[in-house]
C-alpha cells in the first residue's frame, strides 16, 4: 500500500493494482490508474485497472450502487480513474491463472474520473501490430505496453547493476563534462553555438576519451561512467546519433585483467537479471586473425555456426577470372559450406544470388562438389 499525498489536505492511502492478493480479501481499498479494458455482461461491469504494478479486475453491479454502475458505463479505455471497493474472492471457474492478481476482484463502490482520453490510436497491449512511426508520435502511449514498460525496468535494473559491481570493485562513478572541445573520432561532432562567445562552438562528446585518460593522470586509478555519447553520422542498425555506454578506464592493470572484469560483469549480469537464460562460465575468445579468417569480421555472431572455409587448393586450375587473379596474386578463396545444396537447380541457385544483392553483395559464386574428396563438379 502507498500513502500519496494530494496538494496540501487531500491523502490517499492507496493500493497499487498489481500487488492484490487473496491475503487482502474483505478489506477496502483505493485503487488509480488507466482503465485497460472494459466489458458489459447483462449489466455487470468488469473493468481490468492497470497501473505500472499490473492490473486488477474490478466489477460494478448495478444492484450496489446505481450511480456508481451509470458511471462505470461510461468509461473508456485510457481513462484515469480512482476506484474505491471490497476485495472479494472471484467465484469458482472465474479465476485467472495467468494473472498475478486473477484470484480476486474489486467489487467497486465508488469511481472517480481523474482525466477522460481520446480513443487511442492503437490497442495499449503487446499483441498490437502498429508501425514504427506511430508508436513513436505516441511515445507516451507506446511505453504503457507491458513490453516497453518492462524494457525499460530492466534497462534500469541493468544500469544498476553496473554500478553495484563496479562499486564493490573499487570504482569511482564520475561525471565528465558534455559541452567539451571537438577532438578527432569516428564521426563528426553535434555542435552547440557559445552564447558568451559568440562565432564560436562547443562539441558534444563522442565519448569521454580524453577526459578519462586526464582522470588518469590525476590519480583516480579506477573510472566509470554510465554516458550519454553523440555522433552525428547516418543511422544503421547499429548506430544511433545519441545513445548510452557503460565508459570506464584502470590504471596499472594488464589486458587479462580487463577481459576479466567485463566477462564477470556480464556473466553476473545475466545470471541476477535474466535468471531464465543461458550463459557460460566464460566467454569464447578469437584473435583477430581468427575471427576474420573464421568468419570476416571482427565482431561476429557466435551463433552462425557456418565459418568460412579455405577452397584455394580446390580451385587451384580454375580459369574463372576473378578467383583466377585472387590466387595468382596470393590471395585465398573462402566460401560456406552448405551440405545438402549440391544438387540446387538453376533457379534455386538464382533466387540466392537476387537473396544476397538486395542485402548489398556484388554477387555470389556457387560451386557444387561431388562425394569424395576434391571433387569439383560446377561453377556458376
Amino acid at each position: 500500500m502507498a500513502t500519496i499525498l494530494l496538494g496540501e489536505q487531500n491523502v490517499i492511502d492507496r493500493t497499487l493494482c498489481g500487488e492484490l492478493n487473496l491475503n487482502d480479501i474483505d478489506k477496502i481499498v483505493t485503487l488509480a490508474g488507466w482503465v485497460h479494458r472494459r466489458r458489459d455482461h447483462g449489466g455487470l461491469v468488469f473493468i481490468d485497472l492497470r497501473d505500472f504494478s499490473g492490473i486488477s479486475q474490478v466489477i460494478i453491479d448495478p444492484e450496489s450502487n446505481q450511480m456508481t454502475h451509470q458511471r462505470a458505463g461510461d468509461l473508456r479505455s485510457e481513462w484515469v480513474v480512482e476506484i474505491r471497493g471490497k476485495v472479494r474472492r472471484r467465484p469458482e471457474g472465474t479465476q485467472n491463472p495467468h494473472m498475478p492478481t486473477g484470484q480476486i476482484e474489486i467489487s467497486a463502490h465508488e469511481i472517480k474520473v481523474l482525466n477522460e482520453s481520446k480513443t487511442p490510436p492503437f490497442y495499449i497491449n503487446d499483441e498490437t501490430d502498429v508501425e514504427e512511426s506511430i508508436r513513436l508520435t505516441y511515445r507516451y502511449l507506446d511505453l504503457r505496453r507491458e513490453k516497453m514498460k518492462n524494457n525499460m525496468i530492466l534497462r534500469y535494473r541493468v544500469i544498476k547493476f553496473i554500478r553495484d559491481f563496479l562499486d564493490f570493485r573499487g570504482f569511482l562513478e564520475i561525471e565528465t563534462p558534455i559541452l567539451i572541445k571537438s577532438t578527432p573520432e569516428g564521426a563528426r561532432d553535434y555542435l552547440v553555438p557559445s552564447r558568451v562567445q559568440p562565432g564560436n562552438f562547443y562539441a558534444l562528446p563522442q565519448s569521454p576519451q580524453q577526459l578519462k585518460q586526464l582522470l588518469m593522470v590525476a590519480g583516480f586509478e579506477k573510472y566509470f561512467q554510465i554516458a550519454r555519447c553523440f555522433r552525428d553520422e547516418d543511422l544503421r542498425s547499429d548506430r544511433q546519433p545519441e545513445f548510452t555506454q557503460l565508459d570506464l578506464e584502470m590504471s596499472f592493470v594488464e589486458e587479462q585483467e580487463i577481459l576479466s572484469l567485463i566477462e564477470d560483469m556480464y556473466i553476473e549480469m545475466v545470471r541476477t537479471l535474466t535468471p531464465d537464460k543461458n550463459i557460460p562460465d566464460t566467454f569464447p575468445r578469437l584473435t583477430y586473425r581468427e575471427a576474420i579468417s573464421q568468419y570476416g569480421t571482427d565482431k561476429p555472431d557466435l551463433r552462425f555456426d557456418m565459418q568460412l572455409k579455405d577452397v584455394t587448393n580446390l580451385l587451384g586450375e580454375t580459369d574463372f577470372g576473378v578467383f583466377r587473379s585472387v590466387i595468382d596474386n596470393e590471395g585465398v578463396v573462402k566460401g560456406i559450406v552448405a551440405e545438402g545444396c549440391g544438387n540446387f537447380s538453376r533457379k534455386q541457385i538464382d533466387e540466392f544470388i537476387q537473396f544476397v544483392r538486395d542485402r548489398g553483395a556484388k554477387g555470389l559464386v556457387t560451386i557444387a562438389l561431388l562425394d569424395g574428396p576434391n571433387t569439383l563438379r560446377d561453377i556458376s
